[in-house]
C-alpha cells in the first residue's frame, strides 16, 4: 500500500497524463503516425499504447486501471478520453468505456446521473 504523500504524488501524475490525453482528442485532428505516436507516448505513463488498448477485454482494463490506483473521477476522465478518442480515430472504445462507466456505478455505491448520461450517450453512438 502506498503511503500518503506517494499517493498523492501518484494521483498527481496521473491526473497530468489524463488531462494531456483529454486535451490529444479534443482538438481536431486526422490522426496521422506523429498524433498516434504522441498518444502513445502519453499512454506509455498508464502503462500501456493504443495496441494494447485494443487488445484489453473490459474486464482486464478495468483490473489494469486498479492496479494503477484510479479513483473514481480518473476512471470516469479515463472513460471519457476512451468516448471521446472513438469519435475521432479509426479505433471504437465505445464498449471499453461503458465497462468503466458501469465499474464506477456500482462499485463506487454512488449513483451519479451524470454517468448514467454518458453510458447512454456511449450507447447512442455504438
Amino acid at each position: 500500500m502506498l503511503n500518503k504523500g506517494l499517493r498523492d504524488q501518484e494521483s498527481i501524475r496521473i491526473d497530468n497524463v489524463l488531462k494531456k490525453l483529454m486535451s490529444l482528442v479534443y482538438v481536431p485532428k486526422f490522426w496521422i503516425l506523429e498524433d498516434l505516436l504522441y498518444l502513445e507516448n502519453e499512454l506509455k505513463d498508464l502503462a500501456m499504447n493504443v495496441e494494447s488498448l485494443n487488445e484489453f477485454s473490459e474486464a482486464e482494463l478495468i483490473v489494469h486501471l486498479q492496479r494503477l490506483h484510479l479513483d473514481w473521477n480518473q476512471l470516469e476522465l479515463f472513460a471519457d478520453f476512451l468516448v471521446a478518442f472513438s469519435k475521432e480515430s479509426q479505433f471504437d472504445f465505445s464498449q471499453k468505456a461503458i465497462a468503466i462507466y458501469n465499474y464506477i456505478q456500482q462499485e463506487s455505491k454512488v449513483f451519479s446521473f451524470g454517468i448514467f448520461n454518458k453510458i447512454a450517450s456511449a450507447k447512442a453512438n455504438l
